[in-house]
């Protein structure tokens, strides 16, 4: 009787030992294969700023539209999956990418040399600066008007990256202020709530065209930058794939189309 037991309990033992270990393996060979375990959930899931035009950002109906965007909705288009664009919370994107929340980040994303390390980023595909935005009837012309004078900048952006490494600017400033994104800093220096806005200058050209507010940019930028997209360090391959399809846009003319439509002309620095 107890020989039976046993025998019982091993053939059961080893039946959840091998399930354990096939499951285990399949989950590996799901994380090893990031773009089939992509195709599997069959929804290609963007991380982004909606208050971000041309990039991303909620048109009138309240869809979320943009440059990005569309590019986007064409790479889950050939990649055989659906497309999500999720709001995220900009100061917490590297945890929502981190938790699996997300897929990408993708939004006027900065390629700097602590996201290459930290994550797997993509080559460029639109080159952007840090600029300085004011009021037209206050006569700024440089950086050093600026003194002693507000400045306003989107938390957790590379626009107070810019502001820290500058340390004389931000010095001779009389105070700076974080705001949750750029259109409603651009609102509080439409109001006399700060004396100047630092922000992407893709981002300051669309928005003073579009709303013909009687702001300019300041000539003198803070810094350059270039535009990639940001994917879990341990899923190279989908950013691989993502870069494949990219240039295959950019080889049959969709890029050229998307940017024109957003831009006027083709910005973008994706080789073909």
């Amino acid at each position: 009787m107890k020989k039976s037991i046993l025998f019982v309990v091993a053939a059961v033992t080893c039946v959840l030992t091998f399930s354990a270990c096939s499951k285990k393996g399949a989950n590996g060979a799901k994380a090893s294969n990031p773009v089939e375990a992509l195709k599997a959930r069959g929804v290609f899931v963007l991380g982004l700023d909606d208050s971000f035009p041309p990039l991303g950002f909620r048109d009138d109906d309240n869809e979320i539209v943009g440059y990005d965007i569309e590019l986007a909705k064409e790479v889950a288009k050939r990649l055989g999956v659906q497309f999500k664009a999720q709001p995220i919370d900009w100061d917490a994107k590297e945890m929502e990418l981190k938790t699996g929340k997300i897929d990408c980040i993708w939004n006027g994303f900065t390629i700097t040399e602590d996201r290459k390390k930290a994550l797997s980023m993509t080559f460029p595909y639109l080159d952007n600066e840090q600029v300085l935005v004011v009021r037209q009837k206050d006569g700024i012309k440089t950086l050093a008007d600026m003194k002693g004078k507000v400045v306003g900048f989107q938390s957790g952006s590379s626009a107070q990256e810019a502001i820290d490494d500058n340390a004389d600017f931000k010095a001779s400033l009389g105070d700076t202020v974080a705001f949750k994104d750029n259109i409603t800093a651009l609102n509080d220096l439409k109001v006399g709530g700060v004396d100047g806005v630092v922000m992407d200058s893709v981002v300051a050209n669309y928005s003073i065209a579009q709303t013909g507010e009687p702001f300019v940019i300041v000539k003198q930028a803070l810094a350059n930058e270039e535009y990639g997209i940001g994917f879990r360090e341990n899923e190279p391959e989908l950013r691989d794939e993502v870069e494949r399809i990219l240039k295959e846009m950019a080889g049959d003319g969709t890029v050229a189309k998307i940017s024109a439509k957003w831009f006027g002309t083709d910005i973008s620095v994706i080789a073909k």
